[in-house]
């Protein structure tokens, strides 16, 4: 996966993360999208989210996975 910079990161739109109102999550390549799905997954054990948040996070990521 391509590290994604501070600087970076910080340039992409909300539009490309899976939590936009958080900016958790990126999602600006294949790489990042399918390590999106996976870090969901392991927080949805964790407790640290919903299953709603990780529905909206596996959507966008399969999204950008298709492309």
């Amino acid at each position: 996966m391509a590290e994604l910079t501070t600087k970076t990161r910080n340039r992409l739109k909300d539009s490309q993360f899976g939590l936009p109102e958080s900016r958790r999550f990126p999602i600006n390549d294949r790489a990042h999208a399918a390590n999106a799905k996976a870090r969901a997954a392991q927080q949805v054990k964790a407790g640290n989210l919903t299953p709603a948040q990780k529905s909206r996070i596996d959507a966008k990521a399969n999204a950008k996975l298709r492309k």
